[in-house]
């Protein structure tokens, strides 16, 4: 069910910038935004992956420098029947973790000094089983894609709006511009269409990881337990280095912490204590 209602929102998403290109430039402007899309796909599935990487700081490690988490890693691996990934850790005391990369070939699982303190074993490989869910289903593509399309969709709003300022039209022999109703689509309510369609992808992707990672651990109370750590340390220590536009990769909002959303349909993650509440059902299941 989530991986249909996906489709259809990643579907909704790539309609909405169609509908953007057509409000501002009428039917060549719909074909550029497509042909734009398509590009945007490209690129965020070749490099996406190093771009996160870098610019969280994380370095890769072997066996010989971390062999606890990267055994625990490899297991999980073989587990979720998973080509090794790279294994990096990030320099920083907010316990959080992201997986990222294309493919399961091309795949790598981050974790923060942090979170290696403040979790015991068990939790640890709830969080990587978890992570190695999301590389199995290729959620971190499908984020990121979406991520990409709705950054365009907002700077096209802000340019339009910045025209509409200074007084800069459209053509006149452009039939199908949409005059003011296409601006007022553009500017305010396309930008947000496209946010609220971003972060129910990306909520609905931590949800299905959730129960895919409960099944790859053994134990979906690891996960359970993990997930009411890492809230309580993220909601007082957020990440410094972390951005908006990345924000969603990680397994709890690195900026602030997602338990206490006061509007979940504007957060990227559903809210802990529901991933909690679940968890705990699918553990009383088996």
């Amino acid at each position: 069910m989530n991986t249909l209602k996906t489709t259809i929102l990643m579907a909704l998403l790539t309609g909405v910038l169609v509908a953007v290109g057509a409000a501002v430039g009428g039917n060549s402007g719909a074909v550029i935004m497509l042909v734009i899309s398509l590009g945007m796909n490209f690129f965020s599935y070749w490099f996406s992956d190093s771009i996160v990487l870098k610019t969280y700081g994380a370095r890769e490690v072997g066996a010989a420098e971390a062999p606890e988490l990267y055994h625990l890693v490899e297991k999980l691996a073989a587990r979720a029947g998973l080509p090794m990934p790279k294994v990096c850790i990030i320099d920083s005391v907010s316990p959080n973790a992201f997986a990222t990369g294309r493919n399961p070939s091309h795949a790598a699982v981050a974790v923060t000094t942090g979170i290696m303190q403040a979790l015991n074993y068990e939790e640890l490989s709830g969080v990587l089983a978890h992570e190695l869910s999301h590389i199995k289903h290729r959620d971190t593509l499908i984020s990121t894609v979406a991520a990409s399309i709705a950054g365009v969709i907002s700077m096209i709003a802000n340019i339009a709006q910045w025209a509409a300022i200074f007084g800069v039209g459209r053509s006149n022999d452009d039939e199908d511009s949409g005059g003011i109703l296409g601006s007022l689509f553009t500017i305010i309510l396309a930008p947000l269409a496209a946010m609220l369609i971003q972060m129910a992808i990306s909520r609905s992707r931590e949800f299905d990881a959730d129960k895919s990672g409960g099944e790859i651990c053994g134990n979906p109370l690891y996960l359970a337990n993990a997930l009411n750590k890492i809230e309580r340390f993220a909601l007082g220590n957020p990440m410094s280095q972390a951005t908006p536009a990345t924000a969603h990769l990680f397994i709890v909002n690195p900026l602030s912490g997602s338990g206490k959303a006061l509007m979940n349909l504007f957060s990227t993650h559903p809210q802990t204590e529901e991933r909690i509440r679940r968890l705990r059902e699918q553990a009383g299941q088996r």
